[in-house]
């Protein structure tokens, strides 16, 4: 960060004490001073540091405040809360002008002091047209200390509410719960007032129908793992709301507790706070603020197609079914409309590829390559599937046991299993001389593609082999940091394309796409679970990984279902099309309507363009709790696209679309066209809502101009 000193008028503190209000300017920023308060205004948002009681109060020019906020750090045992100290001070010397990848800015520290105790200091930063605050908790003292929990901000002011919509309204308050990652088909939700809920990272806190709201989460992920805590004792009020940093619990996969960090300064993550007339605007500023600090992993050869095999075959994997799912897609696909934007394909192994006999798995990659198409493979590297720990690590001679290179507990015991594999330490030299020696493999195999899959279990909390880290996230940055090296395109001189199966949402930055839920197969409650996470994570896509990837899209049929339906099938790939996008197949095409399928849908050119736009629809609304929504939209082209899908399987329905909700203004009247039935039809001038008549299971893609 780039940061110039500023001077002031002769005061060395704006602090408790008594006078008329002091205004000045800084740049485009205006600061007051007066009796027991601190201001900094950037026009759009005003932060006011309290200096009699040592809170912070936020109040935007849309009318949205919040206000007695308060930081906290775990001391041994109890915890310290800035409101409980004695001194509150905004020293002059530390307010500056700065200039980052935000823009241009102010800067200003609020500090706490109470002798015996670390200070707390609040470093708050605003910037030139940005409706957020970003705020970090730097807990200092005199000789080196240790915790492992910080808490930034916080408020607890029950019935009378720490946030206030300005707005008036008595309309429904939701809370969005984010997962931490995306492990045993967790969900993600909104939830209504009263209720409780514990998000990881991030959280927007709106009105369902005016979606006006808050978004509160971390932008930087380099040590902790944060929650927001946010409760709604009553339908009209958000009476708490607490980020914390260093969460350890079930939703993190953990066992142990958070690592503790020791020094005698501690920060924590640095923490968005800002308020939008749409929450959706809200969440897709946090997604491109994380982008600033850490942007999504470059990826310059459009949106990912092809195939993988996992749910057409699961543990079934061999080479005939390889190189025949390649030998279709080159004779019926690949030239009529299903490629990616160099006109090639992914063929991709998943798990089981040991199945192949010797030289099977190298005369396959040869096949695909010839077929003018892309290889792609699977690998778990922070899992270790096996029973005993003593079992020697692949590659060592014996030399090594896996018993080294695992995840421990204080006692110096290998954590237990999750997902039936232990957790391996990524900060073990030879874990990571492990993972070496495999990527080495995948790459001089020829392959261009590495799903990785399990990745949590590098991202839990444990005793690390290096000392120096301390916590899951800096083994998981650490692990995950050598993995995007060593199959970055200046190591490989190629590009090579990095797909996270199971993993956290955070830490970012080291792979091209994540898938955005858990596994999801064909049936049309796969569908509307997939699209569930789209609902609430629409914003992760092309901001924290360059692709949403939206798992297998099965046509027929998976592996472990029953064949789908035509429309069950359809809506499947309706829903990966508008995910941003990876859209991989996941059918067995020796299987005859499987095949028929793919080569009549497969070469809508129309629809595969739109899923080579590779931007995901954003959702229409935000208030189906644990559930998926059925309508998306996204504007292009002169036109808006809409998504709409019935999730009952059993039963039609009518949806009526109300074409302002999707962003469309019908005052002149539009043309709608069916992506798919090729029909059009106009709709008059003035026309508020469009209905729709969905059959049982049935989607829509339809084109608005």
């Amino acid at each position: 960060m780039l940061a110039f000193s500023f001077h002031h008028h002769a005061m060395n503190l704006w602090t408790n004490g008594s006078g008329e209000m002091m205004t000045t300017e800084m740049g485009q920023f205006k600061l007051e001073q007066a009796s027991g308060t601190f201001a900094a205004d950037n026009g759009l948002l005003k932060v006011t540091a309290n200096t009699e009681d040592g809170t912070l109060a936020l109040a935007w020019r849309s009318g949205q405040t919040m206000k007695g906020f308060y930081a906290e750090a775990r001391v041994g045992g109890a915890i310290v809360r800035s409101s409980w100290y004695g001194g509150h001070a905004v020293q002059e010397s530390l307010v500056q002008e700065i200039e980052d990848g935000f823009g241009k800015g102010i800067r200003f520290s609020f500090e706490h002091t109470e002798p015996g105790k670390p200070s707390l200091k609040q470093h708050i930063r605003l910037y030139q047209g940005l409706p957020y605050a970003l705020i970090e908790l730097e807990a200092a003292d005199s000789q080196e200390w240790e915790t492992n929990e910080l808490t930034p901000l916080a408020s607890y002011l029950n019935d009378n509410g720490v946030l206030d919509f300005g707005d008036g309204s008595k309309e429904e308050i939701r809370s969005l719960f984010i997962p931490f990652d995306n492990d045993k088909w967790v969900r993600f939700g909104s939830h209504a007032n009263p209720s409780s809920v514990f998000s990881y990272e991030v959280t927007a806190v709106y009105r369902a129908e005016s979606r006006r709201g808050f978004v509160i989460g971390s932008v930087t992920h380099d040590t902790w793992k944060t929650a927001i805590d946010v409760e709604g004792t009553f339908t009209e009020a958000i009476g708490r709301l607490r980020v914390i940093s260093g969460v350890s619990d079930l939703q993190t996969r953990d066992t142990v507790p958070h690592g503790s960090l020791r020094d005698t300064s501690i920060v924590s993550p640095t923490i968005l706070v800002g308020a939008y007339d749409d929450y959706r605007k809200g969440m897709e500023a946090y997604g491109k603020a994380n982008a600033v600090i850490q942007p999504a992993l470059s990826w310059s050869g459009g949106v990912p197609m092809g195939w993988n095999s996992w749910s057409a075959v699961m543990t079934k994997l061999d080479y005939d079914v390889y190189t025949h799912t390649s030998d279709f897609f080159a004779k019926e696909l690949q030239q009529n409309g299903f490629a990616d934007q160099e006109g090639s394909l992914y063929v991709n192994f998943d798990a089981f590829s040991d199945n192949l006999k010797e030289g099977e798995l190298e005369d396959a990659v040869r096949r695909v390559k010839a077929n003018g198409q892309k290889p792609g493979t699977y690998y778990t590297p922070f899992a270790f599937w096996g029973s005993n720990p003593d079992t020697p690590v692949e590659g060592t001679n014996g030399t090594v046991l896996y018993r080294e290179i695992l995840l421990k507990d204080g006692s110096g015991n290998p954590l237990p299993k999750l997902d039936g594999a232990f957790p391996i330490d990524p900060s073990h030299p030879e874990a990571i001389a492990r993972i070496m020696r495999k990527l080495d493999q995948v790459t001089a195999a020829g392959f261009e593609y590495l799903k990785m899959d399990f990745l949590a279990h590098g991202a839990m909390e444990g005793v690390h082999h290096d000392p120096s880290i301390r916590t899951g996230i800096q083994a998981y940055n650490y692990g995950m940091a050598a993995i995007a090296e060593a199959l970055s395109p200046e190591k490989l001189g190629r590009p090579f394309l990095i797909n996270l199966s199971i993993a956290p949402l955070f830490p970012h930055g080291y792979a091209h796409s994540r898938r955005v839920s858990c596994d999801a197969f064909g049936m049309i409650g796969d569908t509307e679970y997939m699209l569930n996470a789209l609902t609430y994570g629409w914003w992760i896509s092309d901001n924290l990984y360059r692709f949403n990837d939206p798992d297998h899209i099965v046509l027929f049929k998976s592996d472990n279902q029953r064949a789908t339906t035509e429309h069950e099938g359809r809506s499947r790939l309706n829903s990966g099309v508008i995910s941003g996008t990876s859209l991989l197949l996941g059918d067995d095409y020796r299987i005859e309507e499987a095949a028929e399928r793919a080569k009549a849908w497969m070469t809508n050119r129309e629809v595969m363009a739109l899923a080579r736009r590779g931007e995901s629809f954003r959702p229409a609304e935000g208030r189906s709790g644990m559930g998926g929504e059925d309508l998306y939209s996204l504007a292009g082209d002169g036109g808006t696209w809409v998504a709409v899908f019935n999730f009952d399987g059993e039963n039609g329905k009518s949806k009526a679309i109300d074409l302002s909700r999707v962003g469309i203004d019908s005052a002149k009247g539009l043309t709608v066209r069916d992506l798919w039935s090729g029909e059009s039809y106009s709709l008059k001038p003035g026309t508020s809502e469009h209905t729709v008549e969905l059959e049982p299971a049935e989607s829509k893609l339809l084109f608005y101009i």
